[in-house]
């Protein structure tokens, strides 16, 4: 196993886990450096030790004023055990929910579609009298209470048999909003991928052009995200990357690690297919929270929760806009996390942007109950505990 590193201003040392404000001097570390060469640091120890029983391969990189940390380990694929590449496409999952917000907030900005006014005006044909008092920032922050709709399987491998099935974004929205609503609008939280679903659909029907082209015309291109996309139709990643593997019982009978690389993603659409590199999402997180990608007093809407509690929990609610928050080494830590099969990602920052986080980890069960160890050993390295 090989961790590569690149320390381009400052390692984060143990310290940052009882807090994030301990750094040391500058030091640098050549990209390509061994395990036994790299320095000893929590980030370098949370990605050690792979590919393990529940990842992979890992990619990180850490920016901000606080310091500056670059890393992968682990294995391109199973089978050959080539070290894993470092500048991979992945499947970025619900992260692509940052997006699809973006882009609404973009059009709100411009006097477009207005937050308050209801998702079915603006899709009167598809959105039943039952959801006339969904507003379109209910969707955004996940306060709507339309369920999620059918689909087939209920088990990894009924899914798995199902993987190339093509999903159509209006069939989605309709077997949902068939079904009463969970909750009156704006009363609960529930996270949901339909939410984001209807948000597409409003972009292409206010915008008369694809959500894709929306995204790539307002944000891809202006910010330079050459290696970021939406696979449509297509299930393989196209370009390098880093096989995804998930536990499931096998064809004859035992349970074990299946290659799960190439799966459609049309079941999520406009709430999480995107493909992406870590250093695509590094930037984009970078020019979002300073106010570059959402302009204005809108982008508030982002790091606002809604003063409601959850749907199942009864927990305060913890989704605004398009991010989520945690309060992680005694600071408010704002982002978004994904999963698809075999793949796990995340974008982080504090508000001020001091110290950013972009990850991918390539996990054995990405839509496990339970956060992948190897992540969350990341986070807590880089942020520190809850």
């Amino acid at each position: 196993m090989k961790i590569r590193t690149s320390l381009l201003a400052a390692v984060l040392l143990a310290g940052v886990t009882a807090g994030p404000s301990a750094l040391p001097a500058a030091a640098s570390t050549p990209a390509g450096s061994s395990a036994a060469q790299a320095p000893h640091t929590p980030l370098a120890s949370a990605i050690a030790g792979l590919p393990s029983a529940d990842t992979t391969a890992a990619l990180v990189r850490v920016g901000g004023k606080e310091g500056v940390w670059r890393g992968s380990s682990g294995v391109h694929d199973l089978r050959t055990h080539r070290p894993a590449d470092p500048a991979a496409r992945f499947r970025a999952g619900s992260v692509t929910k940052v997006f699809t917000a973006a882009v609404v907030l973009q059009l709100a900005s411009e006097g477009r579609l207005d937050l308050d006014r209801s998702a079915r005006s603006y899709l009167p044909d598809l959105l039943p009298a039952a959801y006339r008092g969904v507003t379109v920032r209910h969707l955004l922050d996940h306060t709507h209470g339309i369920p999620a709709p059918d689909l087939p399987g209920s088990t990894v491998e009924e899914w798995y048999a199902d993987r190339f099935r093509v999903h159509h974004p209006e069939d989605l929205v309709r077997s949902a909003t068939s079904k009463k609503p969970e909750f009156a609008p704006g009363e609960r939280q529930h996270y949901l991928n339909i939410g984001y679903t209807v948000a597409g659909l409003v972009v292409e029907r206010v915008t008369g052009d694809t959500y894709e082209h929306q995204v790539a015309r307002r944000v891809l291109r202006p910010l330079g995200l050459r290696d970021t996309y939406f696979p449509g139709t297509d299930p393989r990643i196209d370009g390098p990357h880093n096989h995804g593997y998930q536990r499931m019982r096998l064809d004859d009978g035992t349970t074990g690690l299946r290659d799960v690389t190439v799966w459609g993603t049309t079941d999520t659409w406009a709430a999480g297919d995107i493909v992406s590199t870590t250093a695509d999402l590094e930037r984009f997180t970078r020019a979002l929270f300073r106010g570059h990608v959402v302009r204005g007093p809108l982008l508030q809407e982002m790091f606002t929760l809604p003063k409601v509690t959850d749907h199942r929990t009864g927990e305060p609610a913890a989704y605004s806009a398009g991010l989520s928050m945690k309060v992680l080494g005694g600071r408010e830590v704002w982002g978004k996390t994904g999963g698809r099969w075999g793949y796990n990602a995340a974008i982080a920052s504090t508000r001020d942007g001091a110290r950013t986080l972009v990850y991918s980890v390539n996990s054995t069960d990405a839509k496990g109950r339970d956060m992948n160890g190897t992540a969350e050993k990341i986070m807590v390295a880089v942020y520190g505990r809850p």
